[in-house]
């Protein structure tokens, strides 16, 4: 039996986390699942100064900090925090 691939994995840990609730998933792992996930899909952020509000602010800096990361990174990181959560 072969490996899963990266993205088969990180689409898996993307359906496990939209079926988790709020009390599995704090808002600060939110955040970084946030953050990993766009890093995965869009590449690096581009700030955009014109729909200013606090909750974007903290989005948009928690995908800011990871910025150096790659795709495949952002995928593992995104994949292991899943994991560790969902086996607990």
């Amino acid at each position: 039996m072969s490996e899963k691939d990266l993205d088969t994995r990180f689409r898996e840990a993307v359906e496990i986390a939209s079926n988790m609730t709020q009390a599995e998933l704090p808002q600060d792992v939110q955040l970084r699942l946030y953050a990993y996930y766009k890093q995965a899909t869009a590449g690096n952020v581009e700030y955009n100064n014109t729909n200013f509000d606090l909750r974007n602010a903290f989005k948009t800096n928690a995908w800011m900090q990871i910025s150096h990361l790659s795709a495949d990174e952002a995928k593992e990181f995104y994949i292991d925090i899943i994991n560790s959560l969902h086996k607990q």
